[in-house]
Order: structure tokens, then C-alpha cells, then sequence
């Protein structure tokens, strides 16, 4: 689609410095910017790419002053990364606004679909399954028996949802994740016989969860993500496992099984909980971190692995970098020592 910086300006309440006639159909960084986008400069650091940048248009702060001749239309607003911001938001909607069902998908008789859906190619819906209105079903999702698809949720290609998976609404899915898989239960003193996970995944609205994760269903009872809950790709929760609201978790994360995390926990990249621990509402925790215990006391910031108080994790992390020179000063004192004992 193809936009004016009069139509930009008036949707942004800003003001234009050129011409309003110019337009656009594209977003761009400013320091790449080609005719027909629009970036915007909202860090000092790259205003000499406003002078030198192909981009059509520009939106800027208020209080920019061009010391030089601009090529491009300026549109001026209260906050330029704010609105850049709003025209991304803008901009998605449009480029993921697909409707209808392809003709190549598979819909169960009796699965209820809701209004405005769209199924791509070789999309499966399964038998007794309940979609929303508004809901996004890429190519080669699979939606298993008995599931559940809140209003305005998007599954991107390869998403695979197992039985009973019931997701709410404004959730977010990308491309490979499994959801519902089994959980990891073998009896190792009954010839490792496998545990049966009859269980479910419930995903609340509003969660966005990253590509190539594996979320297990639990062995009884749900496997639960709360409200807004935010996954990177590669994640890992295993059965019975509960996410409290509005925790992230960065990349390469595991959670092991039972485990309990509350609310607003944010967790970098790679960290690993081990399972049937309690984790108090705002934990932080440092990358590669190894979660051994229960975390009690809420607004704690761990690190390490074992994890401990990321103040103490620091101040012996500079001795653990010294250790060669304070074995060497050890070696010399105890050779010191038996040289004065001869």
C-alpha cells in the first residue's frame, strides 16, 4: 500500500516540513533508507544520516533544526521512536490482515469455525476443535481434536498443536513450536514403562511465544501459561509447569517438570530450573543460570549455577578470575614454608 506524508502526518498529529505530496510504501532504517520508505531519527547519534539518507520521508523530533540541506520530507512529532513505532504496529496489521480458507486446508465437520478466519494451505482443524473470530491459521498448522483458539490469535506455519490445547485470545505462535507434546514420564523401576500424560497446555491471552518451542502437556491436571506471558525462540516447559503473568524468557530457556514461576520473572538467555521449585514473582535471573532451589523472597536477581544473589556472584566471580595468581601465592607461601621448617 502506498501512503502520503499528509496522510502520515495526520495519522501521527505531526507536522510536515516538504512535500506533502510524497509517498511512500515501505519502512527502512535511516542509515538504509531508499526512496519510497520512511525511517525516522530519533537517536543523535545518526543525524548525519539525515543529510545523506534516500528514504522519501523522515519523521523527526519537534525540536530538530537541520543544519544542511534534507532530500527527504520531514514529518515532525512530539516523539519520533514513538511514532515509528505506532506506523510498525500499523504496517504488521496490514502485511498479516489474511482472510479465508484455502481450498487445500482440512476442517473437521465438527469443529466450529468463527468469522474472518484464515486457514492456509494444508492447514489441519481437527474434529470438535473451537476457533475464534479473527484467528490466523498458516500453512502446515496442525490443530489437534478438542482444541481451543481464542479471538484474534495468529499460528504461523508449522505451529502443531496436540488434544485438548486450549489457547486464549491475542496469543502469538511461531513457526515450529509443539504444543501439548507429551511429558518426559518413565517408571525406570517398572522396566522404564512410559507414564501415560492425559493432561492439557492452557495457554491464557495475550502470550507470545517464539519459534521451535516444546511446551508438555501435563501428566494430570494443565501445563499453564498465565496472561502475558512472553517466550523467545527455543524454549522449553516440561509437565505441570506454571508461568505466572507477564514472565519472559529469553532463548534456550528449560523449566523442569511441577515447577511454579510467578509473576513478572524475567529470565535471560539459556537459564535451566530444575523441577518441583517454587519461583517468587519478580526473579531475575542472569544468562546460563542454573536454578537449584526455591526462590522465596520476591524481587530477588540471581546469577550463576548454582544461582546466588548476583551481588555476592560478582565480588566472587573477581577472585574465581584471579584463582591462578592465588594458587601461584599459595604454592610460594607453602614452598616458602617448608624451606624455613628445613
Amino acid at each position: 500500500m502506498v501512503f502520503t506524508a499528509q496522510q502520515i502526518a495526520a495519522l501521527l498529529q505531526g507536522t510536515i516540513v516538504g512535500n506533502a505530496d510524497a509517498q511512500v510504501s515501505t519502512l527502512s532504517k535511516i542509515e538504509e533508507g531508499k526512496p519510497g520508505s520512511i525511517s525516522f531519527l530519533a537517536n543523535p547519534k545518526y543525524t548525519q544520516y539525515v543529510y545523506s539518507s534516500l528514504a522519501s520521508i523522515i519523521i523527526v523530533n519537534n525540536d530538530f533544526e537541520p543544519t544542511a540541506p534534507v532530500n527527504a520530507t520531514l514529518i515532525k512529532v512530539a516523539a519520533a521512536d514513538v511514532a515509528f513505532t505506532r506506523l510498525l504496529q500499523m504496517y504488521n496489521q496490514v502485511k498479516l490482515n489474511k482472510k479465508g480458507i484455502s481450498k487445500m486446508s482440512f476442517i473437521a465437520e465438527s469443529a466450529v469455525v468463527g468469522n474472518d478466519i484464515y486457514a492456509g494451505e494444508f492447514a489441519y482443524i481437527g474434529e470438535n476443535a473451537k476457533i475464534g473470530n479473527n484467528v490466523k491459521i498458516y500453512p502446515q498448522v496442525y490443530v489437534g481434536d478438542n482444541c481451543e483458539i481464542g479471538d484474534n490469535t495468529t499460528l504461523f506455519s508449522g505451529v502443531k498443536l496436540y488434544s485438548e490445547t486450549k489457547v486464549g485470545n491475542n496469543c502469538i505462535i511461531h513457526s515450529g513450536t509443539v504444543i501439548g507434546s507429551d511429558g518426559f514420564g518413565f517408571n525406570p523401576e517398572n522396566n522404564h514403562e512410559k507414564v501415560p500424560q492425559i493432561g492439557n497446555v492452557i495457554i491464557e491471552d495475550d502470550v507470545e511465544i517464539g519459534a521451535n518451542c516444546a511446551i508438555d502437556r501435563a501428566t494430570l491436571g494443565a501445563t499453564i501459561l498465565r496472561k502475558g506471558v512472553k517466550f523467545d525462540n527455543l524454549i522449553h516447559i516440561a509437565h505441570n509447569v506454571e508461568i505466572g503473568e507477564n514472565t519472559y524468557i529469553a532463548a534456550a530457556g528449560v523449566i523442569a517438570g511441577s515447577t511454579k514461576v510467578g509473576k513478572n520473572c524475567m529470565f535471560s538467555g539459556q537459564v535451566g530450573i530444575v523441577g518441583h521449585l517454587h519461583i517468587a514473582d519478580e526473579t531475575k535471573v542472569g544468562a546460563q543460570s542454573g536454578i537449584s532451589k526455591s526462590v522465596t523472597k520476591p524481587g530477588e536477581i540471581l546469577m550463576g549455577s548454582p544461582a546466588f544473589d548476583i551481588g555476592r556472584f560478582r565480588k566472587t566471580y573477581v577472585h574465581y578470575r584471579n584463582l591462578d595468581v592465588i594458587a601461584e601465592k599459595v604454592n610460594n607461601l607453602e614452598k616458602s614454608m617448608r624451606e624455613k621448617n628445613k
